[in-house]
């Protein structure tokens, strides 16, 4: 398996930005939504760098995960795993489902693989 440090880059580059946006910014639209089109993003390009997956597979990866973090939110299960109180349980898996949560999921997954040139 060939590990793909570019993307692996991208990744971390989009994972320091992500903890710039939960430890910094409070306001009603880059954390809520531009926040998950980057983790999205995020999930793609780490997903590419440390798997022989394509880009189909690693968008369908990338956007499945987002998925069971949504229906997660929807069925509570951070309050029956008793992590309901816990902050970096809620901003790393959220804490209100959502459905616009969705559309940003996919345009995050777009974008990336709209950059994702190789």
């Amino acid at each position: 398996m060939r590990i793909r440090f570019g993307h692996l880059a991208a990744a971390a580059i989009l994972f320091a930005v992500e903890v710039v946006i939960a430890l910094f910014v409070r306001d009603a639209f880059v954390r809520p939504y531009l926040g998950d089109v980057l983790a999205t993003a995020m999930v793609y390009f780490a997903v590419r760098g440390a798997t022989p997956l394509g880009r189909a597979a690693s968008a369908v990866a990338a956007l499945g995960l987002g998925l069971v973090i949504e229906l997660g939110q929807a069925l509570h299960v951070l309050d029956h795993l008793c992590l309901g109180g816990v902050r970096w349980a809620r901003v790393v898996f959220g804490g209100v489902f959502d459905l616009r949560d969705l559309a940003c999921y996919a345009a995050g997954v777009g974008l990336a693989v709209l950059l994702d040139r190789r």
